[in-house]
């Protein structure tokens, strides 16, 4: 295992392992199929990073969300270990580029969405590969008993099914004992080795408060704590909006943070709270990704969570550095009847849903017998006003119609320019000396991005523009002559979510809703509704409450 210290310290700078992450990346560089079940923070990434270094070929990466994909990619790409991503808005020439690229082993990781496993064309493609450890994270969302279950997940025997020799690792940060048993039977993991990290923080002093005045017990608590750093999570922006408001407002250093605010902006609050700059975060679920901060001495929920994973894992953010911590949360009687109302909101009626499905279709001008496979952007806003239906009742239509497997519905969907040189340096020389007005374009893109040539890059127009001093339109425009004049390939960004049909267009009539995308799918968020409402009103441990929950067999 030296060899594994020595890279630990090499790109990560650590001198030893956490808890079980030793044995976790023995058992994968043994080829052993592997479940690892460690905490949010628990350094989950390192587990199979470091075997993917060490064994020849390309480690596969699959998750569900495109935010923490970006930034392992990125990451290691700081580390000068060469990543790639597989997303949506990808063209056909880039996504070709990348798969080159691991079948001729320039590429020792690769990420992609489960959704990419539905590919008939890159199921091909990456037969030709030769592939080190299948990785599945957010593993919980293959089972149906998860908080957060995915069809597109059941895809994986796909991959699996052309490499059956290579290792699978399985890591979720939290999961029942049918859960886990669900993850190793839907995954086919053979002779698996299990690794579960203990549950229990116990540095961490869990609090229920019950009171009418929930903005002014918050209020009074960050004021006799104001010397410390914490968390306060909502269940929605608007709610993040108000206590965010009501905080500054009582002079208290807050920042708001969604998933609608800009990708920048979002980077820039992180950074100014990583740094002490900013000493309350209030936020969304979308607060979540690349928090490694060890001093955060609270985390409060304005609003009760929908379940007792996401509750844990929220919470878990207090006191990594092991000293006493506070997760506390506020509550009124009318909050408890609110959640009960949301999860009745979150199942419209089936006719409703195949209303919506019928006008989706109508609104994107996909004819009855068409439309498999094509990706649209979906102006949402638009089609809420055009169609008079409420924008909760579309969200969660299409929802269930991406758990029903009649669409993909690729949400947040801010995706930024990309681009990339497809002539050689003498080739743009002699395109410069012929069109001076574009050469300061393309000087700065070559100096300030050495890949360009040899991989897509994203860009960023406003600080481009900034730079070469004219203004973001002048700068789509000299981008467009030179993609007229075959200098760049470019992907203009886009902040439409976008639809998928993983079928073509049928009518209303013959759109089969099935039972594990609706009527079991409620009753499941329903016990689990039930689990967190209990935890709630209990008047025993709650740390007790929390581990029986993971260790219970129902």
């Amino acid at each position: 295992m030296s060899e594994t210290k020595d890279i630990l310290k090499k790109y990560w700078g650590f001198d030893h392992f956490r808890s079980k992450q030793k044995n976790i990346i023995s058992s994968i560089l043994d080829k052993n199929d592997t479940l690892a079940i460690l905490p949010t923070g628990g350094g989950k990434s390192i587990c199979f990073q470091i075997p993917g270094i060490l064994l020849n070929g390309v480690t596969i990466v699959i998750s569900p969300l495109l935010a923490l994909m970006n930034d392992q990619v990125n990451k290691l790409r700081a580390k000068n270990i060469n990543a790639s991503l597989l997303s949506s808005s990808m063209h056909y020439r880039e996504i070709d580029i990348i798969l080159d690229n691991c079948r001729f082993g320039k590429t020792k990781f690769l990420y992609i969405s489960p959704e990419r496993l539905k590919s008939k064309l890159f199921i091909e493609r990456i037969k030709e590969v030769n592939v080190s450890i299948i990785v599945i994270d957010e593993a919980h969302c293959i089972s149906q008993w998860g908080h957060d279950f995915r069809t597109s997940y059941q895809e994986i025997h796909q991959l699996k099914k052309h490499k059956p020799k290579v290792p699978t690792i399985a890591l979720t940060a939290s999961a029942t004992r049918i859960v886990k048993e669900d993850i190793i039977k839907q995954l086919d993991l053979k002779n698996v080795n299990c690794f579960e990290d203990n549950l229990a923080r116990k540095n961490i002093h869990y609090k229920v408060i019950e009171t009418e005045n929930k903005l002014n017990e918050i209020n009074n608590f960050i004021k006799k704590n104001k010397d410390e750093y914490g968390i306060i999570y909502c269940q929605t922006r608007k709610s993040a909006e108000l206590v965010t408001k009501y905080l500054k407002k009582n002079n208290l250093n807050a920042s708001l943070y969604h998933g609608g605010i800009n990708n920048d902006n979002r980077k820039t609050i992180l950074d100014n709270w990583l740094k002490n700059k900013v000493q309350f975060i209030v936020a969304t679920n979308a607060f979540g990704m690349g928090i490694d901060k060890p001093d955060v001495r609270f985390v409060i929920h304005y609003e009760i969570p929908f379940n007792i994973e996401n509750y844990y894992q929220e919470t878990g953010r207090a006191g990594r550095d092991g000293k006493e911590s506070m997760a506390i949360t506020y509550f009124n009687k009318n909050d408890i009847e609110l959640m009960y109302l949301k999860l009745k909101k979150k199942y419209p009626h089936k006719n409703d849903i195949k209303s919506i499905y019928n006008s989706i279709c109508n609104f994107l001008n996909i004819s009855i017998g068409s439309g498999n496979q094509e990706t649209y952007n979906f102006d949402i806003i638009k089609f809420k006003k055009l169609f008079k239906i409420p924008l909760t009742k579309i969200y969660h239509s299409l929802k269930i119609l991406e758990t029903n497997e009649t669409i993909d519905f690729f949400e947040n969907t801010i995706n930024p320019t990309r681009l990339k040189i497809i002539v050689n340096n003498r080739d743009l020389h002699d395109f410069e000396n012929n069109f001076h007005k574009l050469s300061k374009v393309i000087n700065i893109l070559t100096r300030s991005f050495p890949g360009i040539f040899n991989q897509y890059i994203n860009i960023n127009e406003s600080n481009l523009s900034q730079k070469i001093n004219i203004n973001e339109s002048e700068l789509i425009n000299q981008l467009k002559l030179l993609e007229q004049y075959n200098i760049i390939d470019v992907s203009y960004k886009s902040l439409l979510p976008k639809i998928k049909l993983l079928h073509d267009r049928v009518t209303e009539k013959y759109l089969n809703i099935k039972s594990n995308a609706y009527e079991e799918r409620k009753k499941i968020e329903k016990e689990k509704l039930d689990a967190m409402i209990n935890y709630i009103n209990t008047k025993d441990c709650r740390l007790k409450i929390i581990n029986d929950y993971f260790n219970s067999s129902s």
